[in-house]
């Protein structure tokens, strides 16, 4: 069996934790912390990162730092993880869901703009697949309406809208380092901050709700309970094995790349008249290798597609289940109906990318992928 997802490892990871294990830092925020930091802030000009124990972790870092009320109002995709809905519903606030858009699972301007009330004080962007959505409009509305923007990069690690890196927008940011995202260590996140005027308190919430940032930077002669908090940091054998990744970053990059296009070469141009939707990426966006996908005519399609390329051995998979039908959120759901995301949540399906899949094995998925669905579509040539 072809997985749908194998964790890479670059070698360097088990090195690095024996570092750990023979330094005097352990818990967190020790030198391997200090490096992942350094790297981000470096390569990608965030003002301010820190890491977390995971992606969810980290919106709900961002959620705190939002300062929300019981009655403020959230927009947040539906077409997404749990994660970027449940962190701002554990500060009291409510969640509106918005719409997909027609040729991509991102979030529009036109989805999110109907939904805006006096009420409304977050806008969360998803960036599905690692593709940016549309910032420039996304950023001028937040800022008629003087909303804040948190981005959930999780899957964006090394993507760009316009040149700037996806996380880096928003007034605030999350990613994920999750074993299926392209940098992992198994789990982790984390939180950049943008704006300043949240630099301060962002560490006094990363440290359990203390100012001991500023006391180990010699800032003041000790320290104490500031403010809410939580033990958001990761261990420092998180974060050795993160460092391994990211020294790793542009060959793990290249190659997902390298395989999104061989699967993109062989379906693309053979595949749209049978009703099948690839990838759109818009000139304004790039694209880093996190995710090749494909949108089929219908959920029984996909249902027997999968079930076809199992049988060849070889696991493809769907994606999320829209938010606003979940079970939790259903019975609570008022809004208008959502049509792309319940297409999005019947009919995307995600093929097998990993650094380890070889051209062999990705020109095999892609073949087998294209016959089965012109079995399926007995119409088409």
């Amino acid at each position: 069996m072809i997985p749908f997802n194998k964790p890479y490892c670059s070698g360097r990871e088990l090195d690095y934790i024996k570092e750990v294990c023979g330094s005097m830092t352990m818990s967190g925020n020790g030198d391997f912390t200090k490096r992942c930091h350094a790297f981000f802030e470096k390569r990608y000009g965030f003002k301010k990162c820190l890491l977390c124990t995971s992606g969810t972790d980290a919106l709900e870092m961002c959620a705190m730092l939002c300062e929300l009320k019981p009655d403020d109002e959230v927009i947040v995709p539906s077409y997404t993880f749990v994660s970027s809905a449940i962190a701002f519903l554990r500060e009291g606030a409510k969640v509106v869901f918005a719409d997909s858009g027609a040729d991509n699972p991102n979030i529009t301007v036109e989805t999110i703009k109907p939904l805006i009330t006096e009420k409304t004080k977050v806008i969360v962007v998803v960036h599905y697949a690692g593709v940016a959505c549309d910032m420039d409009n996304i950023m001028r509305l937040a800022e008629q309406h003087h909303l804040l923007v948190v981005e959930d990069a999780a899957q964006s690690i090394d993507s760009f809208y316009k040149g700037l890196p996806l996380g880096g927008i928003g007034h605030l940011g999350a990613f994920s380092f999750h074993e299926t995202k392209n940098i992992n260590c198994g789990e982790g996140g984390m939180l950049v901050v943008n704006d300043e005027r949240f630099i301060r308190r962002s560490e006094i919430i990363w440290e359990k709700g203390t100012n001991r940032a500023e006391f180990y930077r010699g800032m003041v002669n000790k320290y104490g309970w500031c403010d809410i908090g939580s033990s958001f940091l990761p261990s420092e054998f998180n974060a050795a094995f993160l460092w391994a990744q990211l020294e790793q970053l542009e060959d793990i990059q290249g190659k997902r790349k390298h395989i999104w296009k061989i699967y993109d070469s062989i379906l693309r141009g053979n595949v749209e008249d049978g009703g099948i939707l690839l990838p759109q990426i818009p000139d304004y966006a790039t694209n880093n290798g996190h995710m090749y996908y494909l949108v089929c005519p219908s959920l029984d399609f996909r249902t027997k597609l999968i079930a076809g390329l199992k049988e060849q051995g070889i696991q493809i998979t769907f994606h999320y289940l829209p938010l606003h039908s979940s079970a939790y959120y259903k019975d609570q759901f008022t809004g208008a109906s959502l049509v792309n995301c319940d297409r999005y949540g019947d009919c995307l399906v995600r093929l097998p990318l990993y650094y380890e899949l070889t051209d062999e094995e990705a020109i095999r998925i892609a073949q087998l992928v294209l016959e089965g669905i012109k079995t399926l579509t007995p119409d088409q040539p």
